[in-house]
Parts: C-alpha cells; structure tokens; sequence
C-alpha cells in the first residue's frame, strides 16, 4: 500500500516536472488572512510564522538584496533578476512598483499579491520623520475575570531617510512574576500572574546601501539558516529589526494550579474557565549589530556584519531540573531529575502553606551572552561565499539553586554552544546552487549511547532551476546527531531529537511550481530518516532505519474569469517500514519498558477542494472543504480517524478605506465520536475603516460554539465564546 502510494507521487512528480518556498500562492492584505490560510491548513505553521514576520517587517525594493527579494511570496529567482535589473536601470530607485509591470518585470497578479509585503521609501527628503502608531485590545466576557483587559501597541519612526526607531509594548494579565529559591522549602517560588506592563521590543537602527547597525532588539540570519539564524525568513542575509506582537485566536486557561501544600483551586468547573490572552512575542536578540552590506572591490564586493546580545531568557518550567539532586538526566526512573516544583508565593507570611504552578513559563530565569560575525565575498549576486560563526553561553539567574534544562530541551543553561561553517552560492542562466556546511560546539553532559556530545556536522545543499514561470527545487540534507545548536534553522522536517529540529536526520525534499495564466500546480516530496538507531532499537527489537515521507500535489485552475477551483492532496507517513491501523500519526499513548514514549508511525491522507470566485471587484468569496483519513490507535485499530472541516470566507470593499471580512468554519475531529475530540461552528467579522487620510480603526468580533459531548466542552465557561477586538492606527 504505501510503495504504491510512493510510486504514484514520484510520478506525479516526474510529469510535472513556481516552486517558491511557500505551499500556495499568497494573496493576502494581513494577519487575518493569513490566519485564515492556516485555520483552512493551505500553510504550514513554519510557512505562517516566515510569513508572518515578512508581513511585520517589509522588504524595501529599493535596497534589498537577491536573497531578500526572494523571500517574498510568489516569486521565482527570474522575477527577482528582473526587479534587481529594472531597479539598476532605475539608477536603485523604485519610486513606483507599478512601473516594474509596464516592464514586464513582473504581472500585474503578482505585484498585486506581494503588495502588502514591500516597503516604498519617499524619494523626497524633506520629509523628516514619518511612521506610525497602533493600539490594539482585545476582551472576551467571562464569568469571574474582572481585570483590565491586554493592550498592546507598536511604534515605528523614520527619521533623516536612514534612521528607523521603533518599540512594541503590552499591558499582559497571565504572566508569571520572577521565579526566585525558597530556602525554607528548598524549592523555587513565584508570584502569581498579575497586571504589568512589557516592553520586549526597542530598537534604533540604521540603514543605506552600504552601511547598516542596530541597537536594541533585531533578528539576524545567513546562508541556508545553518550556522545561524533568528529571523524566519527563508533566505536570511544580514540584520533586520524586531517588533513582533503576535496574538492566540483561542481563549486561555485561567487557572494553572496544582495541590501542594493546599489543595489544587483548578478542580470541578474552575478547571475548564477561559479567559483573553496576552500578547505574545518571541524573545530574540538584544543588543548591538553592525555590517558592512557592500565594499566594493576591483572584482566584486565584500560584505561583513558583527553582532552582540545580551538578553535575559524565559523558560517552560518543566524543561528545568536541578544539578544537585539530578544523578543522571537520561534516566527516567530518577526522581531528582523532574523539575523542580514552583510554588504559588503566599500572600504575607512566605511560610504560609500554598499550591504549585502548572504549566507556566517562568521569566527571566537565565541570560544568554552571544558574539557572532559573518564575512562574504560576492563576485557578483548570484556568486559568493561566506564563513559564520557565533559562541554563546549561558547564565542562571536564579541564585541558591544549580539549574540545568532536560535532555529534550533545545535551551540549555549554564553551558557554552557555538558553531562555525562556509557557505557558497553559484548561479548560471536557469541554475542556481546553494550549500552551507557547519560544524557545532556544545558542552553537553556526560554522553549517552551514541550521542557523545561536544558538536557535529551538518550540511546543507539547495539547488533551483528557474524557466519561463516554472521552478523546480532540490534540497539534500544531513544533520549529525550531535549537530546540537539552538540557532540552526534550515530546511528540516519537525519532527526532533533532545529538542533540536536540524539533528539526527538525512533527507531529500524536491518542490515544484509553475504559474501559468490559467492555472498554477505546486507539488512537493520529502523523504528523511533519523540517523541513529537508538531509540528505535528499543522500541522494535530489531536495529533499522525509520523512514518516513511528506508530500503533497495542489492544482489551481482558472476556469472562468470570476472562479478559480483548486484541489489540494497531502500525505504523511511517520514510518515507511510500518503500517496498520493501530499506529498513532498525532499524540502517541503508549510507552516502552524503559518508560520512553514511543513515537508514533502512523498515516495521514488530507484531501482538500476549494473554490475563489470574485463577483466583482468589490466582493469575493472563498469556500473549502477538507477531509482527512489518519491513523489513530486512540479511536480505531481497525480503519482510519475521520476528520472534516469547512469554510466560508467573505471580503467585501465596499469603499477604498473600507474593508469587510467574514469567515465561518465548521470542524468535526473523529466524525463517527462526538465525545472524542473537537466539534464546532466559528464565525468572525472583522470590519477595517479608514476615518482620515492616515487614521485607520479596525473593530473585529469573534465567536465559536463548541458541539461536542466532552466532559471538558460540558464545563467550559464561557460555554459560547465570544471576543471583541478593537485597534486604531495612525500615520504620521
């Protein structure tokens, strides 16, 4: 069964001979409609969060360099060779996108879709300082929460052309305060989560063609994201700001509380109450960049950046342990290994008995100091090489305790990590050839097995055909099992080993598109296997590989010049070697003798039809359905879990500064059980109003009604969902 799946995708493949580094063609105007390409699984969360983050940040056509351009949606490297032509025409002025279609540079769809993603510089400046200023809230009702509801707000400024300063703040409710030692107990205590107000984000930054230098908080990356890598864009070079709030469409749990000393308050109905999250924000670097961007040479030019942080670093509690009571961390049966319990610090006598968190990330329980520098030399844009390295170590902060984080933690404390490695490029006509190579440094504990610890190899090689709107991409992967390093993010599959995504795997994943007028067809393949044996061992008896497989073929066909119809089909296989109904494909529930979980090595088959028809060119609307047919031992040993899940999205510009979204969503997880999983029916309305020539105001309302018999459905309160949104953004 899965050899003749296997084979009917290779051939697929074979006869489709745009492959962009996204699964469909994005044509979005904000965070909400990208959320409404994940909730219909059109994007893959990485796809999301790379997205996601070029959306916030922008790409300046003006200065951004091959690999900038290429991170944008829909492109191919022939499109990016051409805006980089007609911008050199241009004397490295695009002051109107529109002339790259009169051209042809570019299609008009295609301008059109990426148009949310670019920066325009003003030529004129006499213009001093511009930017702009949003405030943003959010609150859901709910029996008991009478707290301020979260705000947030983010400020970006322009000053004298090359000057950028900006900030991102929120006012937040659930977040724990510092965890600090108890003595008394000999076990940590914190807070519990009250009003503060968060400053995560602030940075000036400084920026032209040759020169750029960052103080504050940014995102840095090179290569093929081997070496290092903080940004999420697909093909980082060089430092870019960060200001990044993101937000959970989802409700929070209110109380995160277990018995300690007293018992647990989260019992009975208090268990299952939700309340408004927090803004969310990613911790990144803080401190000083630099870079020389372009040195000219007699032959070519030179480009060299340094970086520096210093940031303190929160942490999910149960990633810590501690040193003194912990004999072996790869031991399971060792009871000083668990992480150490947080109590809830008692209002007045500190000696007064109280309840442990649960299931909190603690602030600032260590600082991380980094160095890092890159060093490039580029015969021209599509010929270079480079060499990267960073080295860092870790602090705890918590005084009276020898903190350390599990062995499935990708953090680690109290240590030293680093890596090195070269990176090349080549570029000739239609062929384009990427590699990176790395070696990392870790001081790891003792080693278990065949992890020795101390650092691996890793590498990297990405080779892209681009031909009259078509693109066929290649990726070879291997990353050592003790290819151990926090700041790697190439190309890997999510699956991981101690934490670590790029580590103990070796594969092989080939894309495909082609954008013709009429239709478009995207089409992947990826085949990966860990490369140690050890756990598998264990599990199966016998010493083998574990291959496994992810691919998917999605066609969009223009049939009228109102609709367009696509069909999406995915598959998934954990284990190529295994098959049968009684595998796992999401949350695995069964463990071996050592008490390890087993990883699961199950199917699944995801069939997706969709339907874009634009009435006019002030409404459009959007439908899909989705099926899945997965592997679930949970629900059935015998025959697939079935899923389904619809949608309706309407978009309605009834005005140029007045936008109407509408989206509904029905989802049914395991159709033939309504006490299982998921059932439910979502709705929003998201409404954006320009009130003035640069103030916008955005009022959204969310709701979801849960249909489902379970016992946590049953008591959940609110037992109707509903969330109220409201922003405002000015320009000035």
């Amino acid at each position: 069964m899965r050899g003749a799946i296997l084979a009917v995708v290779l051939l697929t493949l074979a006869r489709l001979a745009e492959a962009t580094p996204y699964e469909t063609f994005i044509d979005v105007d904000d965070q909400a409609d990208l959320d409404d390409l994940l909730a219909a699984g059109d994007l893959t969360q990485d796809t999301y969060d790379e997205l996601l983050e070029l959306l916030s940040n922008g790409i300046d056509l003006g200065t951004a360099d091959r690999a900038e351009l290429y991170a944008l949606p829909n492109l191919t490297y022939e499109d990016v060779d051409k805006i980089i032509q007609y911008r050199e025409l241009q004397k490295g002025l695009i002051g109107d996108p529109t002339g790259l279609i009169a051209a042809g540079a570019l299609t008009e769809r295609k301008l059109l879709a990426i148009a949310a993603f670019i920066v325009v510089r003003p030529v004129d400046d006499r213009i001093k300082v511009r930017g702009t200023i949003q405030l943003m809230t959010r609150w859901a009702p709910s029996d008991g929460d009478d707290r301020l509801p979260p705000f947030a707000s983010r400020g970006r400024f322009t000053m004298l052309k090359h000057v950028r300063a900006g900030y991102a703040a929120t006012l937040t409710r659930l977040r724990l305060g510092d965890a600090v030692f108890d003595p008394n107990r000999g076990e940590l205590l914190a807070d519990r989560p009250g009003t503060k107000v968060q400053v995560p984000k602030l940075y000036v930054m400084y920026e032209d063609e040759k020169y750029a230098a960052i103080g504050g908080s940014y995102r840095i990356g090179f290569g093929q994201r081997l070496v290092f890598d903080n940004s999420s864009r697909y093909t980082p070079n060089g430092l870019t700001f960060d200001d990044q709030l993101t937000f959970s469409a989802d409700l929070a749990t209110e109380c995160r509380e277990s018995g300690g000393e007293l018992p647990s308050p989260c019992l009975g109905a208090a268990r299952y109450r939700y309340v408004t999250p927090d803004w969310r924000w990613r911790e990144g670097l803080f401190g000083a960049g630099a870079g020389l961007k372009h040195v000219d040479l007699a032959a070519g030019w030179l480009q060299a950046y340094v970086w520096a942080s210093s940031a303190r670093r929160s942490i999910y509690q149960y990633e810590l342990y501690d040193r003194a009571r912990c004999t072996d961390v790869y031991d399971d049966a060792d009871p000083g290994c668990s992480a150490p319990p947080v109590y809830v610090r008692p209002e007045g006598n500190v000696l007064s008995p109280t309840t442990r968190h649960s299931f909190q990330t603690l602030p600032n329980v260590f600082r991380e100091n980094l160095v890092g520098a890159n060093v490039g030399y580029f015969a021209d844009r599509r010929n270079s090489v480079g060499l990267t390295a960073y080295g860092a170590d870790s602090t705890n902060l918590i005084e009276g305790i020898d903190l350390d984080t599990q062995e499935w933690s990708r953090i680690p404390i109290g240590r030293r990590y680093g890596a090195a490695g070269a990176n090349f490029s080549f570029g000739r006509d239609w062929l384009d050839v990427f590699g990176e190579a790395a070696y990392t440094y870790d001081k790891s504990p003792d080693p278990v097995g065949p992890i020795e610890g101390g650092g691996g190899p890793g590498a990297v090689l990405r080779v892209t055909a681009t031909k009259q709107k078509q693109e066929l991409e290649t990726v070879v992967r291997y990353y050592g099992i003790d290819h151990e390093n926090p700041y790697s993010r190439p190309i890997s599959q999510p699956d991981e080993l101690d934490g670590s995504r790029a580590r103990d795997e070796v594969g092989v994943r080939v894309r495909y598109v082609t954008a013709q007028k009429l239709y478009t067809v995207r089409a992947a393949i990826d085949v990966w296997t860990p490369l140690t044996t050890m756990k598998n061992a264990e599990i199966l008896g016998k010493t083998r590989a574990q291959p496994k497989l992810e691919t998917y073929v999605r066609t969009d066909v223009r049939t009228s010049h109102e609709l367009w119809l696509g069909l999406w089909l995915r598959y998934q296989d954990k284990d190529l070697g295994l098959g049968g109904h009684d595998e796992c494909f999401e949350v695995s529930t069964e463990e071996n003798e050592a008490g390890e979980t087993i990883p699961c090595a199950g199917r699944q088959l995801s069939s997706t039809a969709r339907a874009r028809y634009q009435y006019d060119r002030k409404l459009r609307f959007t439908a899909m359905f989705e099926h899945q047919m997965l592997d679930d031992e949970a629900n059935d040993d015998t025959k697939f879990r079935h899923d389904i899940g619809a949608w309706l999205i309407a978009l309605y510009h009834p005005q140029p500064r007045v936008r109407i979204r509408g989206r509904m969503r029905y989802l049914d997880e395991a159709i033939n059980d309504n006490a299982y999983l998921e059932r439910s029916l979502s709705a929003l309305v998201d409404t954006v109003v320009g009130l003035r020539e640069r103030d916008a105001v955005r009022i959204r309302v969310d709701t979801k009604f849960w249909l489902d018999k379970r016992a946590s459905t049953k008591d959940r309160e609110p037992s109707t969902e509903l969330q109220l949104w409201l922003s405002y953004e000015a320009r000035l």
